[in-house]
């Protein structure tokens, strides 16, 4: 069940990432970090607040997934080695475990570096909070609709500014 919450939650963020307009998304990508070297406390905090949001329930699997890709990808272009390329995934996938402790450790990097350590804390305390811990609950239930709101009015749309294009083509004599 998490990892359809998860999944929803990464579609929701996916859609509205698709959505939304180029210049904005610009923007919010070029944003300086305010604080470019946070302190130790800082991603402390951070850690503290992906922990509460089990932020690493959506990289969790990364290490087996993607060596699960590689070794697929190995046999399809090495069909005769499929049992090798299967018995030294497993090696591989052993050897890599726990790489992916790197993504959390960045990520709590990240996000202390746009907050500061008051802001950090007021954060952790908001997130083990009742409200806090409910708005954790509650949205991946939210992202879900508002994703599902997205793709039906983004339909919808789409199939109006179709037939605008269409009405003026028609205006200029040309069926389309």
């Amino acid at each position: 069940m998490k990892k359809l919450v998860n999944a929803i939650v990464v579609a929701g963020f996916a859609a509205v990432l698709a959505l939304s307009s180029g210049p904005a998304l610009a923007q919010a990508q070029q944003t300086a970090p305010s604080n470019p070297n946070p302190s130790a406390t800082a991603v402390g905090y951070a850690k503290e607040i992906l922990a509460a949001k089990s932020v690493s329930n959506i990289y969790k699997d990364a290490i087996p997934n993607l060596v699960e890709r590689t070794k697929v990808t190995l046999i399809q272009a090495n069909l005769n080695y499929q049992k090798d390329l299967t018995d030294v995934s497993l090696k591989v996938a052993k050897d890599f475990a726990g790489r992916e402790k790197e993504i959390g450790d960045e990520f709590a990097k990240i996000y202390a570096q746009h907050f500061t350590e008051p802001e950090l804390k007021e954060l952790v305390t908001f997130y083990k909070s009742a409200l806090g811990k409910k708005l954790i609950d509650q949205e991946p239930v939210v992202f879900a609709g508002a994703s599902q709101y997205m793709a039906n009015w983004a339909q919808k749309l789409s199939e109006e500014i179709n037939g605008k294009f269409r009405a003026e083509m028609r205006a200029r004599g040309k069926n389309i």
